[in-house]
């Protein structure tokens, strides 16, 4: 009876939808959550505001399984890495990565250890890595601190690496470029995203670049990324050594995927630019109270530069801004904004009263 029943569709990952694009085989143990499949919104409000007759669409990657676009490359990074007989994993992270690679280990039953730089993690972050039974090691040091220990673990065989130094984590995050072509019919015609570590621009142009040679999308986009200004590695072209900006996810100063993501850069016309913090609270603010989309602040970084980069972008344009964390990822700061809430009694016209319009 049950070998008659039908397999289901829903909640099949990037692996399953993208199998022939990826680098996996019959002999993959699969490990998925039912990641991607994410919605591309067309934003109305932020195409307005652009102007110019330019459609702008966001790319939420949000409602990712661990609330994040890592999870697209975690479940091939953890695939491979159990294919290989791999007995523990290990990443450094500023959050994103951590709560990831501790839901694909837990799903596949491996331990996992996540190396992180003391207080410099969102608590929504850290919970998950929690919950999900990662051994979590703060160091006294920045990401970059803990990815060289990571890197040195991993040299020596005792952990497979499941950052996006893993090639098989860029493969996986690719797909979202996918995604976005089989919506829209064609690429965009500009791409915009927050850049961190670098390597979701590195994955994006892969994807677009692999789209456009098998025929499936008449071009690529200009590839735009956005850095907080404390954090600017790749625009000022120098380490920064002690990265800075409430956007803890892109707090970094020596980005693994520089080199890859500069390509992008150069090979698509793009441009690499920078966000104020202020700037990327605005856009936060901004995108939950128009269009509904509450993101983390580092995801703002997107839409704070479309709002900064939008004149340089030619009339008629179609724009697609990824927005890459949940804002319950990193709620710190709108917490801090609601303050005391005062109750009132409940009676309709005291609450009438309340509510003020």
């Amino acid at each position: 009876m049950d070998a008659a029943r039908p397999k289901l569709d829903q909640g099949r990952g990037v692996i399953e939808r993208y199998r022939e694009l990826l680098p996996v085989s019959d002999a993959t143990p699969v490990i998925s959550l039912g990641e991607g499949n994410t919605p591309l919104i067309d934003s109305a409000r932020l195409s307005a505001r652009v102007g110019r007759g330019c459609e702008v669409f966001i790319k939420n990657e949000g409602v990712n399984p661990t609330g994040s676009f890592k999870d697209r490359g975690m479940t091939v990074a953890v695939s491979k890495a159990l294919e290989r007989k791999a007995t523990a994993f290990i990443c450094a992270s500023t959050g994103n990565t951590s709560a990831s690679a501790a839901a694909y280990a837990a799903r596949a039953g491996i331990p996992c250890a996540v190396i992180l730089p003391a207080g410099k993690i969102a608590r929504g972050k850290l919970v998950q890595a929690f919950a999900c039974g990662a051994t979590i090691v703060p160091i006294e040091g920045n990401f970059d601190d803990a990815l060289r220990i990571v890197r040195e673990l991993g040299e020596r065989n005792e952990f497979a690496i499941v950052n996006s130094i893993n090639p098989h984590r860029i493969a996986g995050q690719k797909t979202a470029a996918f995604e976005i072509v089989d919506v829209m019919g064609d690429a965009p015609d500009f791409h915009l995203l927050p850049l961190g570590n670098a390597g979701n621009m590195t994955a994006y142009w892969a994807g677009y670049r692999e789209y456009q040679g098998r025929k499936r999308s008449t071009k690529s986009p200009a590839m735009v990324g956005f850095q907080a200004a404390g954090a600017a590695p790749i625009f000022h072209n120098r380490i920064i050594n002690e990265p800075e900006t409430i956007a803890s996810a892109i707090r970094i100063g020596n980005p693994a995927s520089w080199k890859q993501a500069q390509a992008a850069i150069d090979e698509s016309g793009g441009a690499a630019d920078i966000v104020t913090d202020e700037e990327i609270l605005d856009a936060q603010s901004w995108l939950a109270r128009n269009e509904g989309v509450f993101v983390e602040p580092a995801s703002a970084a997107s839409i704070a530069g479309l709002f900064k980069y939008s004149p340089k972008i030619p009339e008629l344009s179609r724009i697609v801004c990824t927005v890459t964390g949940h804002g319950l990822k990193d709620p710190d700061i709108i917490l801090g904004r609601i303050g005391d809430l005062k109750s009132v009694a409940a009676k309709i016209d005291n609450v009438r009263r309340a509510i003020g319009f």
